[in-house]
């Protein structure tokens, strides 16, 4: 979970607050909509009022309940896509309701956090196409029950500035790092960086690419964390069915080339969380064919910083046509849950241990 070490400049002077009927009040049980092998549950059931959804994001609050968000509409890249929401825990949520939209189009790839005062962040792309992409924030200061006019996080700039799927991470210095990419001819990754809370962004340059270890067009989508004070990195989606790495030594000031992993990537997202112990657990789908299948969704544990991956049991397993994917992942104390996607349909949640993990894990390797 993003921790806010300082506290937060005010970034809007005068905000337009709105009151999201139905999240946090409206529950409705979505129980019977278990899996009982994996655990999982639906945060929303058979009744939506849009067609698809894909791209969840969650955020844990202070009372143990979560906020989850996603963009839902008729398809992707559809003008009637929005960013919606829902409040609660497993099994028992708050109705979806639409949190942004900013105008008849299209929306996209949802990012929440949470600063150390409750103040809950939400992150969101619109436009059409990923060249016009412009990212957007809303705020929140009770737990998502009303939010802020939305506002520009860099006002006038295309092709999607700050996180572009994944939660950011501040360092041990205070930094904010907003992994990032672009998608317009070659696949870039780069960081967006602050260093004043958030009221300004620094880009990086676009990162390097072992490109005899990596085909394609390139990589996209990173996940980070912070190993030790000073020492960053990142796992990536590449088109070169692996999942790719950087490492960085200076607070994320540079990086060396994105290089390749043991572990397959079928060119779709994935996420990670550190756990309060240093482990990392990672979802990601186990396909080592560019744009191949989005199933099985796996989650596994790493205790060495990311070089091997040891405990790891199926969250979906699924089938031919099944899609579980774009998860996220968050985590505090020993504790992580995930959403994604099921089948575009719904946005499917788990919650649990590192000892339920290496349980299942254990039970699946049998």
């Amino acid at each position: 979970m993003f921790q806010f070490k300082k506290s937060i400049a005010s970034i809007l002077v005068l905000t337009t607050v709105f009151y999201l009927t139905g999240c946090g009040t409206d529950k409705k049980d979505t129980s019977q909509s278990a899996d009982q092998s994996s655990g999982r549950t639906f945060v929303f059931g058979d009744e939506r009022p849009f067609a698809q959804c894909h791209a969840s994001t969650l955020v844990r609050l202070d009372n143990g309940q979560f906020l989850v968000a996603w963009f839902g509409g008729t398809e992707e890249k559809n003008p009637d896509v929005g960013i919606w929401l829902s409040k609660g825990n497993e099994g028992h949520w708050s109705a979806p309701v639409e949190v942004a939209k900013i105008r008849e189009d299209a929306h996209w790839n949802p990012v929440l956090q949470k600063g150390p005062d409750g103040t809950i962040y939400l992150y969101f792309k619109v436009g059409k196409e990923i060249a016009q992409w412009e990212t957007w924030v809303k705020t929140s200061k009770d737990g998502g029950n009303t939010w802020s006019e939305a506002y520009e996080l860099m006002k006038g700039d295309k092709g999607g500035r700050g996180p572009v799927k994944n939660k950011l991470i501040e360092l041990a210095d205070g930094t904010w790092l907003a992994g990032s990419s672009n998608e317009v001819g070659r696949w870039e990754i780069f960081v967006d960086r602050s260093e004043d809370s958030g009221k300004t962004w620094k880009a990086s340059q676009f990162f390097k690419v072992d490109t005899m270890q990596i085909k394609g067009k390139g990589a996209i989508q990173p996940t980070l964390w912070e190993s030790e004070p000073g020492k960053i990195h990142m796992l990536v989606r590449t088109t070169g069915g692996v999942i790719g790495r950087s490492d960085s030594e200076d607070n994320g000031k540079t990086w060396s080339p994105i290089y390749a992993t043991a572990l397959p990537n079928p060119n779709s997202g994935i996420d990670l969380a550190k756990l309060e112990d240093g482990t990392l657990a990672l979802a990601y789908n186990p396909d080592g064919r560019n744009w191949g299948s989005r199933y099985p969704l796996m989650l596994a544990l790493s205790y060495d910083d990311g070089k091997n991956w040891n405990d790891k049991f199926k969250l979906e397993a699924g089938d031919k046509d099944d899609e579980f994917s774009y998860p996220a992942v968050i985590s505090w104390g020993d504790s992580v849950a995930v959403t994604y996607t099921w089948n575009r349909q719904k946005v499917a949640f788990w919650k649990g241990s590192k000892a339920d993990i290496v349980r299942k894990a254990s039970e699946e390797a049998k």
